[in-house]
């Protein structure tokens, strides 16, 4: 998603949910010294790097899917969960009291549900320590496991298993890499900025089969469909001027995806640090730049919650594809406010796409991503 803007907004609100935590002095903060920067190619390894990485400031795996039921009924879902480390690794000299609480990490996550047939929306989201069996992130024997209390999500050779529940939904489901994981910008280095270091190490699964069970409203169902997976770190801040970006993920019927980040300027339009990544359906990728894309608003929508005004349809075009898609919401309020981890208020839904590349009709399922429209990230955190 992704983009290493997630790091300030992860990190300024997990130092403040820390101190709120536990107080006092000594504790730990959210410090920005000598974390690792990225500034090259990252150079993935796998099974290795769906693990976490601990000395970067934040981190977070990114699931979102369309299911549908065996009657057809359509289910968006998103599943995140964000790694925060509140001080730097050099920093973690003895401290004066043991504590099995004691940390340098938290972990939040974000978990919702769209059903456009009724036009409901769920979302929950948590926080924990990484303490005392709690949070964490670890890997182990070639499989990574995610845990946030009873949510968990767990990288294993061959699949990956989701679970997490709220008041409102539950799912458990089951992922099949139907793809190899596919590295973004320069092997996985991913600029977001004009300095160097103003990047993340950013890749995705960009086509998962899945299946499993959800629960929502009360109701059950066994659902199939595709899922994509985002898997990003960084230790660097937004770059300055920026108030937020537009990221889409376009999985497509001939078998290609397409994904996009669009970085957006105080003063209108798009950073030049913009980008995508083309994947055509032998797994092979294509590295697109902000020049190549044209992404332009159609419509909008007005959060009754929130008084945001986000975009809610889009023609999306790139030149060197000869793409040319519409993009709709399946439905408009797919936003999600979250006072208890990330403190950001922004709306992640599920969408379809109609239209050609080159001379081929396309169609099309995704999801979209909003920030920045109900508060800049350059507001105080």
């Amino acid at each position: 998603m992704k983009t290493a803007s997630w790091c300030r907004l992860v990190a300024a609100a997990a130092g403040v949910l820390w101190l709120g935590l536990v107080g006092g002095a000594g504790e730990l903060r959210a410090d920005s010294g000598a974390y690792p920067a990225i500034s090259g190619p990252c150079d993935l390894a796998f099974p290795r790097d769906h693990g976490p990485h601990p000395a970067h400031r934040t981190e977070w795996w990114y699931y979102t899917g369309n299911l549908e039921s065996d009657s057809g009924r359509r289910f968006g879902y998103q599943l995140t969960f964000f790694r925060s480390r509140l001080r730097p690794a050099d920093s973690d000299g003895s401290v004066a009291t043991a504590s099995a609480w004691r940390t340098p990490h938290l972990f939040l996550a974000h978990a919702a549900v769209s059903d456009p047939a009724s036009g409901r929306f769920w979302y929950a989201d948590r926080l924990s320590r990484a303490a005392l069996g709690m949070a964490g992130a670890s890997r182990a024997g070639g499989r990574v496991r995610l845990v946030l209390r009873d949510w968990s999500a767990e990288l294993q050779p061959r699949t990956h298993r989701l679970k997490a529940a709220s008041d409102d939904f539950r799912l458990d489901l089951t992922l099949v890499p139907a793809k190899a994981p596919v590295a973004h910008g320069d092997r996985g280095y991913s600029p977001k900025g004009p300095a160097p270091e103003q990047a993340s190490c950013y890749y995705s699964f960009t086509r998962l089969e899945t299946t499993g069970r959800l629960e929502v409203g009360g109701e059950r169902w066994q659902v199939s469909g595709l899922s994509w997976m985002d898997h990003e770190f960084s230790s660097a801040p937004l770059a300055g001027g920026l108030v937020g970006w537009d990221w889409f993920s376009l999985q497509l019927s001939d078998g290609s995806e397409l994904m996009l980040y669009l970085l957006r300027q105080a003063e209108g339009g798009f950073s030049p640090s913009s980008g995508g990544t083309f994947v055509a359906p032998d797994g092979s990728s294509r590295r697109l730049y902000a020049a190549d894309v044209l992404v332009t608003a159609l419509a909008t929508w007005k959060s009754p919650a929130s008084g945001a005004l986000y975009p809610a349809r889009w023609r999306v075009q790139v030149a060197p594809l000869a793409l040319d898609l519409t993009v709709t919401p399946t439905m408009a309020a797919q936003e999600l406010q979250t006072p208890e981890t990330t403190r950001v208020t922004y709306w992640e839904g599920s969408v379809d796409a109609v239209g050609r590349i080159g001379r081929k009709p396309a169609q099309g399922r995704g999801f979209v991503e909003l920030t920045g429209y109900a508060r800049p990230f350059d507001a105080p955190l």
